[in-house]
């Protein structure tokens, strides 16, 4: 794919400074772009490599002041969000390189009593299970297993080695990567009489919404009754573990490492730090924000973001954090006055 400077000021509504003519075939980091490339700079700490870039084009935020003269060789494409323009533009970029596999791959096994749309893709190696449901254009790379009356939405891709265990619900739009398993058993035990730990039954599933995308060996598990549901648009990271009867709202998106107990609540348009975690039974509200490494031990309101562990809000916590990083120096004070103090006294007595 080769664009202008103009094609892309056209694309993003953005405005050209610069030669309008100049053409990149590729993007790169600003700071290891050539003349060929395309880079991005959204985030004013690294604005110096702007001065020193060696990209053709560079997009960049509309609210930035620079500092300086960027390089001549470098024309500039002026745009209100520079990070949501780059996504646009490698978008389509992917759209136009996509590699159109359809067709069956041998040896794969489809169950007679299956259902498989139209234009799918079935990898080597995989197996979709009697009673199965596959959608039209469906990409089913290899080593991936699909069970008993599970159901996959139309224009999904399962990446090679995902799991979709019996019964559970996979909506359109789907992407699911290598590794990840869908509706694996809840952690349920019971201790007897003898201390020794029996197993609970997990019958229920789990549903996945429309557009939702679930990172490289991340597992879900299914609900011990009822339904583990990860609502539409939600985005999990890679190695992401989701509990039993959990609900995870609309556009809820976790970075790697997170862990939600079973029969939280979690509310839309939430985002949680890389090894967060939520113990269960909790309910977290609406647009919530979790900083790395939160450790939620309490219900979260709508719209608060909390850090530490166990969690509060963010302010408290940084007020806490002055304190605590002080405490040598305050325990030298204490110490002083400590002396101070049994000073006076033995010279009152």
């Amino acid at each position: 794919m080769e664009l202008s400077a103009r094609e892309i000021a056209t694309y993003l509504n953005g405005e050209v400074e610069g030669n309008p003519d100049v053409k990149v075939s590729g993007f790169a980091r600003i700071e290891q772009a050539t003349q060929d490339t395309l880079c991005f700079l959204a985030n004013p700490k690294y604005e110096e490599y702007l001065y020193k870039t060696g990209a053709g084009i560079a997009i960049v935020n509309k609210s930035f002041t620079l500092r300086q003269q960027a390089p001549s060789s470098c024309t500039i494409v002026w745009v209100d969000d520079a990070y949501r323009g780059i996504a646009t533009l490698l978008d389509i970029y992917a759209t136009l390189n996509a590699v159109r596999q359809s067709g069956r791959e041998y040896p794969s096994r489809v169950s007679w009593r299956a259902k498989v749309g139209k234009g799918c893709y079935i990898g080597a190696f995989s197996y979709i299970s009697k009673g199965a449901k596959v959608g039209n254009n469906v990409k089913i790379f290899p080593h991936v297993y699909i069970g008993n009356n599970a159901t996959v939405g139309d224009n999904c891709i399962l990446y090679p080695g995902v799991t979709i265990y019996a019964g559970c619900h996979v909506g359109s739009g789907c992407i699911l990567h290598a590794g990840a398993v869908i509706g694996s058993d809840g952690f349920g035990f019971a201790p007897d009489e003898n201390k020794n730990y029996k197993k609970i039954p997990q019958i229920g599933n789990v549903t996945l919404e429309d557009d939702v995308e679930i990172g490289a060996n991340t597992c879900i598990d299914r609900a011990t009754m009822g339904s583990t549901t990860i609502h539409r648009g939600v985005k999990l990271d890679n190695l992401v573990h989701i509990a039993h009867n959990v609900e995870v709202g609309k556009n809820t998106v976790m970075a790697a490492l997170t862990g939600i107990a079973g029969s939280t609540k979690i509310g839309e348009g939430c985002m949680f730090g890389g090894q967060s975690g939520v113990i269960g039974h909790l309910t977290i509200g609406n647009n919530v924000s979790l900083t790395a490494k939160a450790g939620v031990s309490s219900n979260i309101k709508d719209g608060e973001t909390h850090m530490g562990f166990p969690n509060i809000p963010v302010g408290a916590y940084r007020r806490s954090h002055v304190v605590f990083k002080n405490l040598p120096d305050l325990q030298k004070k204490v110490f002083q006055l400590e002396q101070e103090i049994r000073a006076l006294k033995g010279n009152a007595k």
